[in-house]
């Protein structure tokens, strides 16, 4: 899993409240347990019409916001069905961070699982990063992991929490794959020595 540190990126305004999953990643393309190609797919049912055509108004297909890397949405983002493919299809897309004032608990949990840095900021902070991210592709916005804040692009800054594990797991690119080897030491010493001690078993 790639580190989260430091974002500085285009970001993409989706004032939309309540986008779950199968609005990012309809269940027609949840077939595959491959985490690359699914951002073809991210909001398809909103990015293109029934003959796979764009639909020009629809943010991220948009010039300005083609190669965002932040989306600034509206609260409850990430509700409904517990999916994986949601932030497979938001990172394969470039997404590694979504902005909000709450997030569904599976998803914002998926999401540190998955390299993404979900974000929760009051509605105020929300509204402010939403108008600064609809001036397009020159305004961008820096997220700081480490120093836990948002700035927007004239400056102002926003503080945010996050769980001091989730923080160290995405500064250092830990899923629980990576969580697990990093004791790679320690288990090996332990299954060599209950090899010795227990060998019938």
């Amino acid at each position: 899993m790639d580190k989260f540190t430091t974002l500085t990126g285009i970001a993409a305004p989706m004032p939309l409240v309540n986008i779950d999953t199968d609005m990012i990643i309809p269940k027609q393309f949840l077939k595959t347990i491959k985490r690359s190609g699914l951002g073809q797919n991210l909001f398809d049912e909103m990015r293109f019409d029934g003959e796979g055509n764009e639909i020009p108004d629809f943010v991220l297909n948009q010039p300005a916001y083609r190669d965002a890397q932040i989306l600034v949405a509206g609260d409850n983002f990430g509700c409904g069905s517990s999916r994986e493919h949601a932030p497979w299809a938001l990172l394969d897309f470039g997404i590694r961070c979504v902005i909000s004032t709450s997030f569904a608990d599976i998803f914002y949990n998926n999401c540190f699982k998955n390299g993404i840095l979900p974000v929760v900021l009051p509605q105020e902070a929300v509204d402010t990063l939403m108008e600064d991210a609809r001036k397009g592709a020159n305004a961008r916005i820096t997220v700081d992991l480490e120093a836990q804040t948002v700035t927007a692009s004239d400056g102002q800054s926003f503080a945010f929490e996050v769980d001091a594990f989730k923080k160290h797991c995405l500064l250092n690119g830990l899923d629980d794959i990576g969580l697990t080897l990093a004791k790679e030491a320690s288990i090996t010493a332990f299954e060599t020595q209950a090899s010795a001690s227990r060998p019938w078993v």
